[in-house]
């Protein structure tokens, strides 16, 4: 395996990472930034009323995005193993 496929590997991988995670985060990032916003409007300071949203917002996100997922994977997975099986 040369040093340019293993490159070519690795930016898939991170690009499919990408795919993956980032709709979650930036559900979590919104929840979040909303949740804030919140607390400094009606002034209630306290630091654990932001993980319940947010972790109920991530987890629907993650139900509704599992297909989404499963099919950015998949298709992943079988470029490696099509990249093995012609070898390397």
């Amino acid at each position: 395996m040369t040093g340019l496929a293993i490159l070519d590997v690795a930016r898939d991988g991170i690009f499919v990472f990408l795919k993956v995670a980032g709709p979650l985060m930036l559900v979590a990032l919104a929840v979040g930034l909303a949740v804030s916003l919140v607390q400094a409007l009606t002034q209630i300071q306290e630091q654990t009323l932001i993980y319940v949203p947010k972790i109920v917002a991530v987890f629907a996100a993650l139900l509704l995005m599992m297909p989404f997922m499963g099919d950015a994977m998949a298709g992943y997975m079988t470029r490696i193993a099509a990249r093995i099986a012609a070898g390397g």
